[in-house]
């Protein structure tokens, strides 16, 4: 790599001014003569160039005010305005030269700086292979085999209360997958349990403006949300799924917290939602990147359009996905009724036995028809405002459950997080 020098000449001139000493050093022209010249050269650091740039820029800045300050005198021909004058014209032929000099030195610096970038990239992905993650050797008992279903719901990754944040909502959630894991080996003692579908439902992020007063609520905005924070903790979700399933099968919905533009969101493409650009960041990670065929990605989408819901099939056992933002509160059976039965008469395509939505931060189940409507926890703990204007407060807890192909949902666990 190139390497930055500073060549200092010092002149020793006889003249009759600075303006005729200047001149035959600069321009080789002038009354005077040069008694003496002498060089040295020194090693200097990227920060000192700047620092140096720096400092003539402040000078430049000074000087210009004062100039401006002269233009702005009433002309005369008196020896004052023409001395003026002349120091003018000898300040701007020292300030083109001054910054000639300083294009020359950016423009250097400036390619030293890209080469560098590149070569660390290059040094650094010269030698990246995706990190392959081993198909696991799964064993067990000789019941039928089951697939386990992981449910989350309501993270709200960026937001705090007294006992709650993104750091938190990790740890959380490494419960989660150690609880997770322990219950299926106990599952595995009778059955195998080979597969692991995981239904994400919406609020796993925190939006900035959904209510007044938000921004006092977050320990991150959206960039880290769905940028940093959010892809480390499902990436480190998924790499533990992978090793201990054979297949992990993800579908994601979105939330109205995922929303952006402010309450009234009217201006924005309703399919434009950060819990889905998650979902997608989680997917081409894992397809383009990672390569990785054992996990596949549902996200419902499509321009202009919510793509609200999803339906997911485990063999014969299908269930609807949603946030539950469509739905009123949870004590009111005949709205839900409603809702549920009018899906499933046509309003939504798609057959489907149960519901499942999270939004309410509570767990409750009620049976509608022939189907069971599930309504998920969340991570969060302490809430003051859910204290102050609903009276109630939930433990943090995550679904989990072990569905049968032929008999569907077979066992259901609530996995507490505090």
């Amino acid at each position: 790599m190139k390497r930055t020098f500073v060549v200092i000449n010092k002149h020793v001139v006889r003249a009759p001014n600075i303006g005729h000493a200047k001149n035959l050093i600069f321009n080789g022209e002038g009354n005077g003569e040069i008694l003496s010249e002498t060089a040295s050269v020194e090693e200097i650091s990227e920060q000192e160039i700047m620092d140096y740039i720096g400092e003539k820029d402040e000078a430049y800045t000074q000087s210009s005010q004062v100039l401006m300050d002269e233009d702005e005198a009433p002309e005369d021909n008196s020896l004052e305005a023409n001395s003026i004058s002349n120091s003018r014209n000898e300040y701007l032929r020292s300030e083109n030269k001054r910054l000639s000099r300083r294009v020359e030195v950016l423009k250097n610096t400036q390619e030293e700086v890209l080469l560098a970038v590149y070569s660390a990239a290059y040094d650094a992905f010269s030698g990246f292979e995706p990190m392959e993650i081993k198909k696991p050797r799964l064993k067990g008992g000789p019941g039928a085999p089951e697939t386990a279903v992981a449910v989350f719901a309501d993270w709200q990754l960026g937001k705090i209360t007294p006992d709650y944040s993104s750091e938190v909502l990790a740890k959380r959630i490494e419960l989660y997958t150690e609880k997770l894991l322990d219950i299926t080996e106990m599952q595995r003692e009778h059955h195998p349990v080979n597969d692991l579908h995981v239904w994400m439902l919406g609020d796993i992020v925190e939006g900035e403006e959904i209510f007044p007063g938000q921004s006092h609520l977050l320990d991150a905005g959206l960039y880290r949300q769905v940028g940093i924070n959010g892809p480390s903790i499902l990436q480190k979700f998924f790499d533990t799924a992978l090793a201990n399933f054979d297949h992990v099968y993800v579908t994601g919905v979105i939330g109205n917290h995922g929303a952006v533009g402010g309450q009234s969101r009217k201006l924005h493409d309703p399919e434009t939602n950060m819990d889905r650009l998650l979902y997608k960041n989680m997917e081409t990670f894992y397809k383009e990147g990672r390569r990785e065929p054992r996990i596949t990605f549902n996200i419902p989408d499509g321009r202009g359009e919510r793509n609200w819901y999803a339906v997911v099939n485990i063999g014969n056992y299908s269930s609807l996905l949603i946030h539950g933002d469509q739905m009123p509160g949870p004590t009111t059976y005949y709205g839900y009724f409603k809702k549920v039965m009018g899906w499933k008469d046509g309003a939504i395509p798609e057959n489907f036995e149960d519901v499942f939505m999270g939004h309410y931060h509570q767990q409750f189940k009620m049976t509608i028809g022939s189907s069971m409507l599930r309504i998920s926890g969340s991570p969060e703990s302490f809430n003051t405002y859910a204290q102050e204007y609903f009276s109630s407060m939930s433990r943090p807890c995550q679904h989990l459950m072990f569905v049968h192909p032929d008999n569907g949902i077979t066992s259901e666990y609530s996995i507490w997080l505090d």
